[in-house]
């Protein structure tokens, strides 16, 4: 058995030793607060929240007869240890009935994925999907890569697993149907064929190369690949690459032989045999050492359109069924669903509801099965060995990142292994755009939600003194912390500061903390070493100590990582700003100018400065400017004493 403590694991157990730290809150009062609301809900369907005294969100939960639901948790000896520390924290909740359960159970998976609760289990990545999107509000239809909302007017493919795995397939379809992925403006002013021309990837609409029938044509054959029938493409493509050859018509031939390899090249790359299945989606479901893992493939058109796995988060002690369940509501809140939802195991809830639910979201039937035989089960076995061996990988990555954690505990003598570091950079030119940038990391890897960027903007800080930057940074945060976190019971507080620089830095941080009284953060500086070499950075303590690594150090390169990582997040920060800067306009001042009334000034007068030193009468005349708005203006300008 495998006894190597999982990232969840190591978070809740951390989660936990900070309740008991703080003092676990009244679990009578947590119980009394939840009787107070039960002698009023109902039997009805409906979603329930629970909240702490500062009323942040502790749990979503749905269920058939609200009032039967509820009152299990006053029952606190029959719940697990995880639920009786929330009934714990819990001082209220807020009430939603609902005309169906299936109602209630899309309204809990929606309210689990905006409120994020800490009890609930939680889909980590919730980045959206890429899709492939055939547009059809043109002419010339247009093959591009998608993300976000599908409001475009066309045919949506997907979803692909990567970024990487839709760019590849992009382009080798553009390789075989030469279908434009310009923009319609790019299209609209072309006189002569672009580069994608040359290289065969585009077959020239924007300038005639190609008729708008055999254009549609290409078209059609996309729909036809894309739907999976890629065998009647393929023979296509041969049938008329024999034809040309016949007709001793080798260029062309040439072609329809470099379109036939971008099919095959397709093909080769799927690396899972689905024949037969059509469209479908797939989840296996994997647990060790406390650490649960989701496979999935995303099948189309009997096509691998990739896989992906999936770490959710809190599981500890909950039924895998539940995890499961909880992860396709929350999988599907932005993802539509294929027609078959293949997994390995039954869920939680009676399957018609879930159907039902994912139906409703879809628009269409779905249906979820467990597999027993045939293809779908070689399929779901293949998944379920994913699971397992993405489990396996991620908990040597744990050990790893286990000892990394430690060793930095040990370096800097902390506590113990930290939890969230914070990162601090700052990042502007010559005193110019000035930003803060902060960065969030913990054993799971960057949090990259509560990432943090700072305008510098008092007035007493000058511009380009790095210290004064840092001191505004660091008290705006700590003020902060200190007025929504005072008791420290949320893990947002730091267990450690790195800060990009030398004693220096370290110093004035140290001052700046004491100044507003923390004095419990660990705060440490990292510098470049000798002529500014990576791979020889200087670690500065607060009491004056310095300490290095051996340059292969995996310690080291994490480090390095995450002081990378905050420069990064700094100078992007700096250059949107500058960027911002760049176009701003003196007229951007005035209040109620909007981007109209600012285009229509401009427009009239031809620049700002003749905005600013125009006659009352001048801007009455401008058009879209009425004589109110006019006099604002001009006041602006030119204050009446």
């Amino acid at each position: 058995m495998n006894d190597t403590p999982s990232i969840d694991r190591f978070n809740e157990e951390k989660s936990a030793d900070t309740v008991r730290g703080s003092g676990m809150p009244d679990l009578d009062a947590g119980v009394a607060a939840i009787r107070n609301v039960l002698n009023t809900l109902p039997l009805r369907p409906g979603v329930y929240r629970m909240q702490d005294a500062r009323g942040d969100v502790l749990y979503v939960g749905k269920a058939r007869a609200l009032r039967n639901r509820v009152a299990n948790y006053t029952q606190v000896t029959r719940l697990p240890r995880r639920l009786q520390r929330m009934v714990s924290q819990t001082r209220s909740m807020t009430i939603v009935t609902t005309n169906t359960e299936t109602e209630a159970l899309l309204l809990e998976a929606q309210l689990i994925k905006s409120y994020r609760p800490p009890y609930n289990v939680l889909l980590r990545d919730d980045k959206s999907f890429p899709f492939i999107l055939l547009r059809e509000d043109h002419a010339f239809a247009r093959i591009q890569k998608h993300r976000g909302a599908r409001r475009a007017k066309g045919r949506y493919y997907g979803p692909f697993a990567s970024a990487g795995s839709v760019t590849r397939t992009l382009n080798a379809l553009q390789k075989l149907f030469l279908l434009r992925s310009c923009t319609d403006s790019f299209f609209a002013n072309r006189d002569r064929p672009c580069l994608l021309y040359q290289i065969k990837r585009c077959s020239a609409p924007c300038v005639d190369r190609i008729a708008p029938d055999a254009y549609a044509e290409l078209v059609e054959d996309a729909k036809a690949f894309l739907a999976g029938k890629s065998t009647q493409v393929q023979q296509k493509l041969g049938e008329a690459m024999t034809v040309a050859a016949e007709a001793m018509d080798y260029e062309l031939a040439a072609v329809y032989r470099d379109r036939l390899r971008a099919l095959t090249f397709i093909q080769s790359a799927q690396a899972i045999n689905a024949e037969g299945i059509g469209d479908a989606d797939v989840f296996a479901l994997a647990s060790r050492s406390g650490l649960t893992g989701v496979q999935a493939f995303f099948i189309r058109g009997g096509a691998n359109w990739g896989h992906r796995s999936f770490f959710p988060a809190h599981t500890a002690d909950v039924p895998e069924a539940e995890v499961l369940q909880s992860f396709l509501m929350q999988f599907y809140e932005d993802v539509p669903p294929a027609r078959l939802v293949l997994i390995d195991r039954p869920l939680a809830e009676d399957a018609a509801l879930i159907e039902d639910a994912l139906s409703e979201r879809a628009g269409r039937k779905v249906v979820l099965k467990v597999p027993q035989r045939g293809e779908q089960r070689k399929l779901m076995d293949q998944a379920r060995r994913n699971a397992e061996e993405a489990v396996d990988r991620r908990l040597a990555e744990a050990t790893t990142q286990g000892r990394i954690f430690q060793e930095i505990a040990d370096l800097f003598e902390l506590e113990g292994p930290p939890n969230r570091i914070e990162v601090y950079d700052n990042s502007h030119i010559m005193g110019t755009n000035m930003v803060g940038g902060m960065i969030v990391a913990g054993p799971e890897g960057f949090r990259k939600n509560q990432y943090r960027k700072f305008n510098i903007k008092r007035a007493e800080t000058t511009a380009g003194d790095d210290f004064a930057m840092m001191r505004e940074v660091l008290e705006r945060r700590f003020a902060r912390l200190e007025q929504e976190d005072p008791d420290r019971s949320s893990g947002e507080w730091p267990d450690l500061l790195l800060i990009d620089g030398g004693k220096g830095q370290v110093s004035a941080v140290c001052r700046v903390l004491e100044d507003m009284g923390v004095q419990d953060v660990p705060v440490v500086g990292i510098s470049k070493g000798p002529d500014r070499n990576a791979g020889r950075e200087h670690f500065h303590l607060p009491d004056g100590r310095e300490s290095v690594l051996p340059l292969n150090s995996p310690t080291l390169f994490y480090l390095q990582r995450i002081r990378d990582e905050a420069h990064r997040f700094a100078i992007g920060a700096h250059r949107a700003k500058r960027a911002k800067a760049f176009t701003a306009s003196p007229l951007d001042e005035v209040p109620g100018i909007g981007p109209a009334r600012k285009k229509a000034l401009l427009m009239h007068f031809g620049t700002a400065k003749a905005v600013r030193s125009a006659a009352l009468e001048d801007l009455e005349r401008a058009p879209g400017v009425s004589k109110a708005m006019a006099r604002a203006i001009h006041d602006f300008y030119h204050p009446r004493g």
